[in-house]
């Protein structure tokens, strides 16, 4: 099988320092590929130059024959006035003049996504929403190749499930490959079936890994173990090599100074395996602690909450205590980060207050909240100041910190300390907000997507620090993996002013599932009751109609697959060479296209009726 993308000696530096070299790369057709590595390895860098956008140092990069390429970035824009279909549909003209069924596939993808409005302001959507949004701008050209870089970043679960959904079913948007640089280890687990990690720490610059994350996970233990090894015997080897050369004279004659040039080589190769193996440094994180020993932090008592009449929790109690870990999970716009200020303004870090009930807490409790929409640092501070605001020092667990050494804390080098922060990566910038968040002493954190920009090596580091951390700890977070590790409890909001506790995220997945799985019945039943004679009213579908839609998806992949087929066997040169074979291979191909557009045409009728548009 041909490959859709081949890569050569490929090389990289940002500046003086060198991101990756000498990488050989192939992707092909079937192949869905995780991208990790540690902030600064050059993930992003390498997934432009993939996509053509940023040329590489050195080295070539060879794509298929009219390869179709979609590339989705971090931090996606819109026009300002855009409209949802609007953006998908502008995408599709890149093809070509836009067809109806054409539109058609643009509604279906967006019914899929989630998004019931085509005529939604995309202003007004929520910065998952708008991501979700992106994701569909990239998916909706059908590409060959799809090139994401951190595709779940604010998306709440439920988009999460859609997006692997949308990446490995069959469905007709699903891309033939894709590369995918994700910190989400959940993710990477569902959708990756070959991880690949950009590191200095790997002889070849990366280490590829066939299966998912946890896989991944093994090999690169026994990688790092089987590295410390070797460190370990040449550093032995090394040792002896020297005590022999510092003998006197008389112990060397002309036919030991093969093993005179062989030590130094060897001193070479040990300090090549320690460079290395150093470069897998992580960061240093604790969280400091108050030290109380209250058994009650926090306690809440039926607390309410809205917007314009529109409840977001009701009759709500917490009780926070230290060790105590809390999940909270639910849609975007649900409440989660309302509730999280509420909590935080009892603590002083916030001024909102609920509509009703009642926050009691311990007596000069601290509360250190780390808020999703946190202001950013200016761009032209350096990262001294933005590590030492107020000196060449920090106070951490009482004590005096030189900014030098609390920098190494968290991986950065002291030549970097005058860089101003625009110039650092995301993940650098994530690193500078945790070091102001663990400096301060608290018994409570309440942290709202903490991992957003962090590579795996960091989140570990967090992961480890928050399982030790004493106090009570509420986390919004959709990373899975985290919530896992970390939750006592979840508290689910249902979006619609309800709240429950369960016991894992997977719990509260499983009653989501059976809520919507109730409500669509009831919806279908209803539908079900109304007398044949009558016709449908406005937005609603008739029972016969509604199984027609309901398999319409099916149909047009099963059409779109056979008309892919068709193709392909008109590029064997045997039936290219053949005439007659070729005409009906090109009649079949009409047959099935019209087929097609009879399919698509239905589904937009349907869809139009369902929705309640005018014909």
């Amino acid at each position: 099988m041909s490959a859709l993308l081949s890569c050569k000696s490929l090389s990289k530096s940002f500046g003086a320092r060198p991101l990756f070299s000498g990488i050989d790369f192939t992707i092909h057709p079937g192949e869905r590929l995780g991208l990790t590595g540690p902030n600064g390895s050059g993930k992003s860098t390498f997934l432009k130059i993939l996509a053509g956008l940023t040329p590489p140092d050195n080295g070539t990069v060879t794509r298929q024959k009219h390869l179709r390429c979609s590339y989705l970035e971090q931090d996606s824009s819109f026009a300002d006035d855009a409209r949802v279909g609007t953006v998908l549909a502008q995408a599709m003209e890149t093809l070509g003049p836009m067809e109806a069924q054409q539109y058609a596939r643009v509604n279906a993808l967006l019914n899929r996504a989630g998004f019931n409005d085509p005529q939604c302001r995309v202003d007004s959507l929520s910065g998952g929403r708008r991501k979700m949004l992106a994701i569909c701008r990239a998916l909706v050209c059908r590409p060959d190749l799809l090139l994401m870089d951190e595709p779940t970043n604010h998306l709440d679960i439920a988009s999460i499930l859609r997006l692997e959904k949308l990446l490995t079913g069959r469905l007709p948007e699903s891309p033939k490959a894709c590369v995918i640089v994700s910190h989400d280890r959940t993710f990477l687990e569902h959708v990756a079936d070959q991880i690949i990690e950009l590191s200095q720490v790997y002889p070849r610059g990366y280490l590829r890994v066939t299966g998912g994350y946890d896989r991944f996970v093994e090999k690169r233990t026994e990688f790092l173990e089987s590295r410390l090894r070797e460190e370990q015997r040449l550093a032995n080897r090394s040792r002896r090599e020297n005590e022999w050369l510092q003998r006197g004279p008389k112990a060397r004659t002309g036919k030991a100074r093969s093993r005179i040039e062989a030590a130094h080589e060897l001193h070479k190769q040990l300090a090549d395996v320690r460079r290395r193996n150093r470069a897998a440094g992580t960061i240093r994180m604790d969280f400091e602690s108050t030290g109380r020993k209250t058994r009650k932090l926090l306690e809440a008592r039926g607390l309410t909450k809205g917007y314009d009449r529109r409840p977001l929790f009701s009759n709500l109690d917490i009780t926070l205590t230290p060790g105590s870990r809390l999940g909270l999970m639910g849609g975007n716009g649900c409440g989660k980060t309302t509730l999280m200020r509420l909590l935080a303004a009892a603590g002083g870090e916030d001024d909102l207050r609920p509509d009703s009930g009642t926050i009691r807490v311990a007596r000069n409790l601290r509360i250190v909240y780390f808020a999703q929409q946190r202001q950013q640092l200016p761009a032209d501070i350096t990262l001294r100041r933005a590590l030492a605001p107020e000196g060449d020092s920090v106070v951490y667990r009482g004590r005096g910190i030189h900014v030098n050494g609390w920098a190494r804390r968290f991986l950065f080098e002291n030549d970097q300390l005058e860089t101003p922060l625009g110039k650092l990566s995301g993940g650098e910038r994530a690193r500078v907000r945790l070091a102001d968040l663990i400096r301060r002493p608290a018994d409570i954190l309440l942290l709202d997507e903490p991992t957003n920009d962090l590579d795996i090596p960091s989140l570990e580091v967090l992961e480890e620090s928050l399982l030790s951390f004493p106090g009570a700890l509420v986390l919004v977070t959709h990373d899975r993996y985290l919530l896992d590790r970390l939750t006592h409890r979840i508290l689910g909001f249902d979006g619609n002013g309800g709240v429950e506790y369960y016991a894992d995220y997977r719990q509260w997945l499983a009653a989501t599932s059976r809520k919507q799985g109730r409500q669509r019945q009831t919806a279908h039943d209803s539908g079900r009751k109304k007398p044949r004679k009558k016709s449908p009213k406005p937005g609603k579908l008739s029972y016969l109609d509604q199984r027609l839609y309901d398999g319409m998806e099916e149909s047009i992949l099963a059409a779109e697959e056979e008309a892919d087929r068709i193709r392909t066997r008109m590029t064997d040169p045997r039936i290219a060479a053949n005439p007659e074979k070729l005409e009906q291979c090109w009649l079949q191909l009409a047959e099935v296209e019209k087929k097609t557009a009879a399919l698509y045409d239905t589904w937009q009728k349907l869809e139009d009726k369902k929705r309640g548009r005018p014909k």
